[in-house]
């Protein structure tokens, strides 16, 4: 917390806190042609996931139409938004992601 003097000479403390950034949801989202090992590979080099967590969200992604792979500060997820989309579009894919403020 920053002091700041009062003109009555008395020090007041800046009541201002630091306001945590917005986070972000990312989700895939299913489509009839990407397979289901590229999604996984997606989900571990993109978002750092462990193979077991990866295949669990691509059966997430798979059933119910999308799957969240995680939750970051908005310019975050907006780069790993678009890493999905330029990755897989360099391999064939029509994989498609989003991002919803939480």
């Amino acid at each position: 917390m920053r002091e700041s003097l009062h003109e009555s000479g008395l020090a007041l403390k800046d009541q201002s806190a630091v306001k945590r950034p917005s986070r972000y949801e990312v989700f895939l989202l299913n489509d009839n042609y990407t397979t289901m090992e590229f999604v996984v590979s997606i989900l571990i080099t993109i978002f750092n996931k462990a193979q077991d967590e990866a295949v669990k969200i691509m059966y997430d992604v798979h059933k119910n139409g999308k799957g969240a792979a995680g939750v970051f500060p908005r310019e975050i997820a907006e780069m790993k938004v678009h890493l999905v989309h330029k990755i897989a579009r360099q391999n064939g894919h029509p994989l498609r992601a989003d991002m919803k403020k939480e």
